[in-house]
């Protein structure tokens, strides 16, 4: 099931048997890694959904970087995606491209950061494969399951739709300035945002929301891209309310000193919190689910019948909405 590649002073056998068998949690769907593949078990009216996603050393983390952060990151990415389509997790495959300088040590905190999450939310390892490259390379297929017809997408908002979103916005990118040594903080508020952008967490909801939702995303690419891109219709926009925004206490004394610029935290990546659109009489429902779940959600603003997003009424420029891979 884990396809086999040398990897220079570490025994794939070692790292297969001693760290990642652990993980499939003897789910027969695994074969116990004893077979060259896997299946996937088919519920009665439930679809599977599928997502992928790969982290690079240089783009997505450091490589001085905890292996507990990167095991959180891969994992994060791929829940927040299923989560905006509505979907539970269920399994996943990991693939590690991994240089010779990876010490037993780094695997086994790896694995054991990923054991730790597997069991919070509730899905288990089916397989994968291990190379050896120059930098750290990590990509996971993640599987989930939801009801039939429930799916969450992204084209179906109406004019007069309220938009939703979920936490706070904004502290995993103040984590990633500091990281980066852009600007300085007090060592408590440095710890306390390095660990938003470090070990980012997936907002769940989306399960609970998906009988009334008419579409969501997360916002892996900042709130104003990501948000730009459920208005991608022709005369369909955003109209937000800056004040709604939601923001932590400490965010707000960044931005009341004026050390960091509500546009900049706007456009930041990473946050993996969700945006969502429902119809304006399901408000009380909304916020039922809010209170039942433990889950901070805010209303934010509208759907509009007007091309763009508009802030407090003005228009931000489509130009660098939001961090791109490629330019």
């Amino acid at each position: 099931m884990i396809q086999k590649h040398n990897i220079r002073y570490l025994f794939e056998k070692d790292i297969i048997h001693r760290y990642l068998k652990k993980l499939n949690l003897k789910k027969e769907e695994t074969f116990n890694f004893k077979n060259d593949g896997a299946f996937l078990k088919k519920k009665k009216n439930k679809e599977i959904v599928v997502t992928n996603d790969t982290i690079l050393e240089s783009v997505d983390f450091f490589k001085s970087d905890d292996p507990e952060s990167i095991a959180q990151k891969i994992i994060t990415y791929n829940l927040s995606d299923l989560s905006s389509m509505g979907a539970v997790p269920y399994c996943y495959t990991l693939s590690l491209s991994l240089p010779k300088w990876i010490s037993e040590d780094w695997i086994n905190k790896f694995t054991k950061k990923l054991f730790f999450l597997q069991k919070k939310y509730k899905f288990f390892l089916l397989g994968g494969d291990i190379s050896k490259s120059k930098e750290i390379v990590i990509s996971a297929n993640f599987y989930g399951y939801i009801l039939k017809n429930l799916i969450l997408k992204r084209e179906f908002p109406k004019i007069g739709d309220t938009i939703w979103v979920t936490g706070n916005i904004g502290e995993s990118h103040i984590g990633l300035l500091l990281k980066k040594k852009i600007f300085f903080l007090n060592k408590l508020y440095q710890k306390y945002f390095f660990n938003k952008y470090l070990y980012p967490e997936p907002c769940m909801i989306g399960s609970k929301i998906n009988k009334i939702s008419t579409s969501a995303i997360d916002i892996s690419d900042g709130f104003y891209g990501d948000l730009s891109k459920l208005c991608d219709k022709k005369n369909l926009g955003a109209d937000i309310m800056i004040s709604k925004i939601p923001f932590s206490r400490k965010v707000k004394h960044l931005l009341k000193n004026k050390l960091i610029e509500v546009n900049s935290l706007l456009t930041g990546g990473d946050d993996y919190q969700l945006i969502f659109t429902t119809p304006a009489k399901e408000e009380n429902k909304i916020l039922s689910i809010s209170k039942k779940n433990k889950c901070k959600i805010s209303k934010v603003g509208r759907i509009i019948n007007k091309k763009g997003i508009f802030i407090d009424g003005k228009k931000i420029s489509n130009s660098r909405l939001s961090f791109q891979y490629f330019f």
